[in-house]
């Protein structure tokens, strides 16, 4: 017997490819319409989640992506994303009300993720500069009914978007090309064009409150590139660097694109002394036990 997220992305599948004159991720959206206003339906189950709805929509959104959608708009992987949502959920437990913002949101595949692991009371805002991406992420948004505010932007513009309690964000890497604008940032390189993940940081790091959290997806080699001497200094004077954790080698295919896991936090007048950083490596995730243990020395960290 086939699972709602296997009927979802089935249901979604089939009327995207009976499409043959329009794209395929139009045709997404416009098979998310139709459930939405019921004018066809999938085969789901009474007992539907989020993560089930999450799940269909991306793997039709993956399919798609694959057939028209540039390298750089790869969706997070799912291990990465729920690791991440176990971080988040950990850090504003026992909050009513949670604000995100999520300044790289794509498809909002990883903010969505976040939200399902936190739960109720969570507020989000989603920046992305691509039409068709918002437009996704705003059909998979109403389907959860989760919500979340869509900003159809370059981020590191001004964002008119209040101060949250957490910024979750898979880093886009590379260099920023606007000098104009990254003139105005802190981190821009004193010759040529500043790296848009170091400005991804000190952009969400001015919309967190204090004693807020930012979990950033980064390249390993962050803190070792030609720029690292900008983006030390800065870290320095405007955050707490809380942890950074390895990520398996097996995730990536090549070495060069191996990531981590930064989390920060918003200095805060009720932040007495500098708290111990965790410096640590994710286990095997296909190891249940080492990967259990792994996520109960991270919980306890976070209840010292």
């Amino acid at each position: 017997m086939a699972t709602n997220t296997e009927n979802i992305f089935t249901f979604i599948d089939t009327y995207a490819s009976a499409d043959k004159e329009g794209l395929y991720l139009e045709s997404v959206i416009d098979a998310c319409n139709a459930w939405l206003s019921g004018e066809q339906l999938p085969e789901l189950s009474t007992t539907v989640t989020k993560e089930d709805i999450r799940r269909g929509i991306q793997l039709a959104v993956l399919k798609g992506m694959k057939q028209q959608v540039q390298s750089h708009h790869q969706m997070t992987p799912d291990a990465i994303g729920m690791l991440i949502g176990h971080f988040a959920a950990k850090l504003v437990q026992g909050e009513e009300v949670v604000t995100l913002l999520d300044p790289a949101a794509g498809t909002g595949n990883l903010l969505f993720t976040v939200m399902n692991s936190i739960g109720d009371g969570v507020v989000a805002s989603s920046v992305e500069i691509d039409e068709i991406l918002v437009r996704l992420a705003a059909v998979s948004a109403d389907l959860m009914e989760q919500p979340v505010h869509f900003f159809v932007q370059d981020a590191l513009r001004p964002l008119l978007i209040d101060p949250v309690d957490m910024v979750v964000c898979d880093l886009p890497v590379g260099y920023y090309p606007d000098d104009e604008n990254a003139v105005n940032f802190e981190m821009m390189a004193e010759e040529g064009h500043a790296f848009s993940h170091h400005l991804f940081i000190e952009q969400s790091m001015n919309h967190l409150k204090e004693g807020g959290y930012g979990i950033y997806l980064i390249p390993a080699t962050l803190f070792e590139s030609d720029q690292a001497g900008i983006l030390h200094k800065y870290l320095k004077k405007n955050a707490i660097v809380r942890a950074v954790i390895q990520l398996p080698d097996s995730l990536f295919k090549n070495a060069v694109h191996e990531k981590s896991i930064l989390i920060l936090q918003k200095p805060s007048e009720q932040i007495v002394g500098t708290p111990d950083v965790l410096l640590t490596k994710v286990p095997n995730l296909s190891s249940k036990q080492a990967m259990s243990a792994f996520l109960q020395r991270f919980d306890e960290w976070i209840d010292e």
